[in-house]
């Protein structure tokens, strides 16, 4: 059963029942209901991120098509390919390549910080392909998803050895049914490493900037540090902008973390501009 009667404001309407999360591979499918299988395969295990024609998995695909493969097994062939890699692994942070493992593969966010060690001594011990075995072979994901079922975000209901802390978690990593995991504006670090190490969880915080209580987490410093000149102009409208990923000037070029500035109405439009050219990304834009 659904955790929150708050879905739709929290952006997890599509996983509030069970039924209308799960996608499954039936004896005797159509072709549509396979296709819907590997189009909801590639939605899950790649974050919602946009895939190219030429990217897709076609051997697989074919064999899923045929019967010569499980929805489990091609699972596996995703998560083990160059396409996963790219997305996820080359560039991301070890830590933050778990959490996205435990949320694509396993449908939750890791409980605590054991899990997150595990991984790393499993990875560095036995390699890749082994650490995203841990998952798929798990009697974890066999209970839940088992052969023919796609994964999906579970951590979003009530259930047997489901945490509370797994609940609170999964607002970190997953930011909309929109949203992808390479879109977030808090990039590749990390989501959950200091919840993880203090043994703690965080409020829910919902996905849309028209949340109320809505803030920018990519990390703790972004109370406003400057005004650009007077911060009252003309009208006396004054507005906060939270960046992150703005180029610092000289050499080497070096990306701040998050900030954010007040500015009067009438510098706003040149402000934002400044900080399109200087490669930062503008998270809010709020009456100060």
């Amino acid at each position: 059963m659904p955790i929150t009667a708050a879905a739709s404001r929290l952006g997890t309407e599509a996983f509030s029942s069970t039924s209308a999360a799960k996608v499954e591979l039936r004896p005797n499918a159509s072709r549509d209901e396979v296709e819907a299988v590997i189009r909801a395969v590639y939605r899950q295990v790649l974050g919602n991120d946009y895939i190219m024609a030429s990217e897709r998995l076609k051997s697989a695909e074919s064999l899923l098509r045929d019967g010569n493969l499980t929805v489990r097994e091609f699972v596996r062939s995703v998560a083990k390919s160059e396409l996963y890699k790219k997305k996820f692994f080359y560039n991301s942070f070890q830590t933050r390549f778990i959490e996205l493992n435990y949320k694509h593969l396993l449908g939750r966010a890791p409980y605590d910080e054991s899990e997150v060690i595990f991984h790393l001594d499993l990875y560095q011990n036995q390699g890749y392909d082994t650490e995203i075995d841990s998952y798929i072979d798990s009697i974890e994901y066999l209970n839940n998803f088992g052969d023919n079922i796609v994964p999906y975000y579970r951590g979003f209901e009530i259930q047997t050895g489901q945490k509370t802390a797994g609940f609170t978690r999964m607002f970190r990593l997953y930011r909309g049914y929109a949203n992808s995991d390479r879109a977030q504006v808090e990039g590749t670090k990390t989501r959950l490493a200091r919840e993880l190490a203090t043994n703690s969880t965080s409020s829910i915080v919902g996905p849309s900037g028209s949340n109320a209580n809505w803030g920018y987490r990519a990390s703790a410093d972004v109370t406003p540090r400057k005004n650009m000149g007077n911060a009252v102009g003309e009208s006396d409208r004054v507005y906060r902008i939270e960046v992150t990923g703005q180029r610092n000037p000289g050499f080497p070029s070096v990306r701040r973390s998050s900030y954010a500035v007040v500015v009067p109405y009438e510098r706003l439009s040149d402000k934002i501009q400044q900080i399109v050219r200087q490669g930062g990304k503008i998270v809010s834009v709020t009456p100060a």
